[in-house]
């Protein structure tokens, strides 16, 4: 029998182990807040009724921890992220357990997986949101560090410095949840759709506590840092390749008909040879879709980031 509601959460926990860590921490905050609210007011509603007792009736209404952690590996099963499919027609396995976002089989032959990147909106929102990390590095980096010197540096000034700091750390839970749902709906990585629960029955030094002592409060406020650099380094290569791979293709527009020759000394101008036209448009398109393939993967990668450091263990 289930006496709290830590122990419900617990046991929940390892009915959902294996599952994405996004899916279990909505469904452990999902939860709380549910058991929590509803034990509270059942406690004031009778106050001749026990916690445990009126803890037995909430767990009866709203499920046992198996029941909710199938329910909830069921959901995911059928609501994968924004791109968490490929365009493409896939084979599942037969075989295989219930993941937030099921695994597929590309069947495609190599030419078609190559050239089809174009046609995977997965691709495209991975490139929307890598060039689109330049901006929010900027405002993440700045809020990131004129909150956390300014509250660190009145630190020592009790009354001004920690309640400061507190709320500093919370808007750093905010931008997270944000920045989450960015990521989840353009790189197709699941990530957290609500933010954590905070109970109300517990006084403000406790919540203070909880976000100063939490390690997912420093992991988020050191993603936000991080992404300045990854944000110019992602801006420059990728502005970069897709520049260079359009002017290649783009060539005999630019050269033949606006007379615009390649490079420039002194004043003589250099243009392509003819024979060499048809290598530089073959060249440049296959460079644009080899850069599609890396804007991809570099989603990809960028998604695990942010899910090892907004998510909480």
């Amino acid at each position: 029998m289930i006496n709290s509601v830590e122990q419900y959460l617990a046991e929940l926990k390892k009915e959902l182990a294996g599952s994405d860590r996004a899916t279990m921490q909505d469904a452990l905050s999902d939860a709380e807040e549910y058991l929590r609210t509803a034990l509270d007011s059942a406690v004031k509603d009778n106050a001749h009724v026990s916690e445990s007792e009126a803890l037995a009736s909430i767990i009866e209404r709203y499920g046992q921890p198996k029941e909710v952690a199938a329910a909830y590996k069921e959901i995911e099963s059928r609501t994968p992220p924004a791109f968490g499919r490929p365009a493409y027609k896939a084979v599942e396995p037969a075989v295989a357990p219930i993941p937030a976002t099921p695994a597929v089989v590309d069947t495609r032959n190599f030419f078609t997986r190559f050239f089809g990147v174009f046609a995977e909106p997965r691709a495209w929102g991975s490139l929307f949101y890598l060039l689109f990390t330049l901006g929010t590095g900027i405002a993440y980096f700045t809020w990131a560090m004129t909150g956390f010197w300014t509250s660190f540096g009145l630190i020592f000034c009790l009354l001004l410095g920690i309640p400061l700091m507190f709320f500093f750390l919370l808007s750093i839970r905010g931008i997270a949840l944000l920045e989450g749902r960015l990521v989840e709906a353009l790189l197709g990585v699941r990530m957290p759709r609500r933010p954590i629960f905070s109970r109300q029955d517990v006084g403000l030094w406790q919540k203070m506590k909880n976000i100063f002592f939490k390690w997912h409060t420093w992991t988020a406020l050191l993603y936000m840092v991080l992404q300045l650099p990854l944000g110019i380094f992602y801006f420059s290569v990728f502005v970069s390749l897709i520049a260079g791979s359009l002017a290649l293709i783009f060539k005999p527009f630019f050269e033949l008909v606006l007379g615009l020759p390649t490079f420039t000394i002194g004043d003589y101008g250099y243009f392509t040879p003819m024979w060499a036209m048809p290598l530089a448009v073959i060249g440049g398109a296959l460079l644009l879709t080899a850069t599609m393939h890396l804007v991809k993967y570099t989603g990809k990668l960028h998604g695990g980031f942010a899910k090892v450091m907004l998510v909480r263990e």
